[in-house]
């Protein structure tokens, strides 16, 4: 606070506007998230599993605070621990020789890694875990690892980042609210086309992975099988060469057919249309429901067997008998 010479307050300087108004909407912020500000958690914490969100393309995705993780922590579960070097690289940081060690950890080897990740962790060392882009677990090491950190009783924290699917999910234009996500279709065509017919009734929006050498060949099955629906597949996500294709299964297979895909994909595939409910024709059901009486159906039974035949409601149906018998 600024005090003139008649012992005054002196109004707030241009700087000291700007730090209220900057306090005042971190406030907001807080509030509309329904938590108080804090000072950000002391990671790495001791004896924790980090999970730890990388990006999926841009480097610039990288949150600061996923940088004090890895800074922090004496051990880094990774894929590729090439690649993952040259991600510490482009953060600053040097491996071993009092930066963090990097593990491979992939899905050839994470059975073998878990008990000594374990043993690690319970000793009091944290350990992040990374994939070579996005959350590990999401198709990726790290679920087995997560279930047996948890049964062992210790900690596990996520440090959130990007992911290729909800960022293709919610930049599809397909309904966001509820969606089911399948990651990578069995490689073989039968099998494939088998797994397709079993989601055929899904009504979700589907969210898939698929290697760019297979995309031509999903494309094919989902047309088959699940026909023309709405589509859009993402590639090269938060690159400079992003690319989103749609907006049905036809136009992608098309486009793809001509422009052979680079980059794995994800594909965002519009859910089933609800069946019609069929049509009502009451004189002709309450036809149906006395003769199934005659026969020796009891009224509830005949309601039962009538809707199984027809997709009408049992109960419709069964009220459909008494306003028969009082009619």
């Amino acid at each position: 606070m600024n005090i003139v010479g008649d012992g005054q307050e002196a109004p707030p300087t241009a700087a000291e506007q700007e730090a209220e108004k900057q306090e005042a909407a971190e406030q907001e912020a807080a509030h509309l998230h329904g938590a108080p500000l804090g000072p950000p958690a002391p990671d790495p914490r001791p004896g924790v599993l980090y999970l730890v969100g990388t990006p999926i393309g841009n480097l610039a995705d990288l949150s600061p605070r996923v940088r004090q993780v890895l800074a922090g922590v004496p051990w880094i579960a990774c894929e590729d621990t090439r690649r993952s070097g040259l991600l510490l690289r482009h953060l600053g940081l040097r491996r071993g020789a009092g930066g963090p060690r990097l593990l491979s950890f992939h899905q050839h080897n994470q059975a073998q890694r878990i008990p000594r990740l374990l043993t690690t962790l319970a000793g009091g060392e944290a350990v992040a875990v990374i994939s070579d882009a996005g959350l590990p677990g999401i198709a990726d090491p790290g679920e087995a690892l997560v279930a047996a950190v948890r049964g062992a009783g210790l900690p596990v924290i996520c440090i959130p980042g990007p992911s290729a699917l909800t960022t293709a999910l919610v930049s599809s234009g397909l309904p966001c609210g509820r969606f089911c996500f399948e990651g990578f279709l069995p490689a073989r065509g039968p099998q494939r086309r088998r797994r397709l017919e079993e989601l055929a009734a899904e009504p979700r929006t589907l969210v898939l992975f698929e290697a760019p050498h297979r995309l031509l060949e999903l494309l094919d099955d989902l047309l088959a099988v699940l026909g023309d629906r709405p589509l859009r597949v993402a590639r090269e996500l938060t690159k400079r060469h992003e690319e989103q294709v749609g907006p049905s299964v036809r136009a992608c297979l098309e486009h793809f057919r001509r422009t052979p895909p680079q980059g794995e994909c994800t594909l965002v595939l519009g859910g089933a249309e609800p069946a019609a409910a069929p049509a009502w024709d009451g004189a002709s059901l309450r036809a149906g429901l006395e003769q199934l009486l005659a026969s020796g159906f009891s009224r509830k039974d005949a309601a039962r067997e009538l809707a199984e035949r027809t997709g009408h409601s049992r109960r419709a149906l069964y009220a459909l008998l008494h306003d028969g018998a009082s009619d």
